[in-house]
């Protein structure tokens, strides 16, 4: 087997998906810092981020008992559905049927929802400890899900865990120099890619968990790839051109 989908595709594939979630957990806990105060933000951040490693602690042993072949069969079905709704809105956006997620926006948004929120203000603040906890938490799940998806399977978990780790460190250093959201990801691309990876990766876990034997072995895994990126390309074009039609010029006599 070659390094292909047991090392650098995994890592990959965790650390576009990555990217994305903590770039919007982040997004929410700088709302938080900037109007209820940096200290309950941080520990509700801190609170988020434990809650997720004891939930992957009691897990993880679980998965050594799963046989290969039904955790490659579940797992290739998940990413499956996970990556092509990634992958179709991602489309749709890019086609100008869905609005682009804004970062700027969402951030003024929940600073001003906060700014309503009555509730005491200091380090116990409730508001803002839940609403910190809750984007770290539930952004981190997705991260956790992927990870162990693109990871287990494979028994890449490693280098799926260091793509995570990686973008989580390139994140959290972003947001400590700057101190805003990072609305210049282009975090539509990024979720386009995702979709294609994850989308790859469902059929390519199915097959193998199905018993199919894959021409060229983890080699197909480019070839799907590059058959998702096909599909999402077209996709977006197709929608483009219902949404924006081209203008209907008549011939003389009609």
């Amino acid at each position: 087997m070659i390094n292909l989908t047991h090392a650098g595709a995994p890592f990959l594939a965790a650390f576009l998906a990555s990217l994305v979630e903590f770039v919007e957990a982040l997004t929410i806990v700088l709302a938080v810092g900037t109007v209820r105060g940096w200290r309950p933000a941080l520990i509700g951040a801190f609170l988020g981020g434990a809650l997720l490693i004891v939930l992957v602690l009691a897990l993880s042993p679980l998965l050594s008992r799963v046989p290969i072949t039904l955790l490659q069969v579940t797992i290739g079905v998940l990413l499956l559905l996970f990556g092509m709704r990634w992958l179709r809105k991602a489309a749709l956006r890019a086609a100008g049927v869905i609005a682009l997620h804004d970062e700027a926006a969402s951030f003024a948004t929940e600073a001003r929802l906060l700014g309503e929120a009555k509730s005491s203000r200091g380090t116990w603040d409730p508001v803002a400890l839940i609403t910190s906890l809750k984007a770290v938490f539930l952004e981190g799940m997705e991260v956790v899900f992927i990870v162990i998806a693109t990871g287990a399977a494979a028994n890449a978990l490693v280098p799926a865990s260091l793509g995570a780790s990686a973008a989580l460190l390139i994140v959290v250093v972003l947001g400590l120099i700057i101190h805003r959201p990072l609305a210049r990801v282009p975090e539509n691309t990024l979720k386009f890619s995702v979709g294609v990876l994850l989308s790859a990766f469902g059929v390519f876990w199915f097959g193998e968990g199905a018993g199919f034997q894959w021409p060229g072995g983890d080699l197909i895994l480019l070839a799907l790839i590059v058959a998702f990126l096909v599909v999402g390309l077209v996709s977006a074009g197709l929608a483009r051109r219902i949404v924006n039609p081209a203008p209907y010029y008549s011939t003389p006599g009609e």
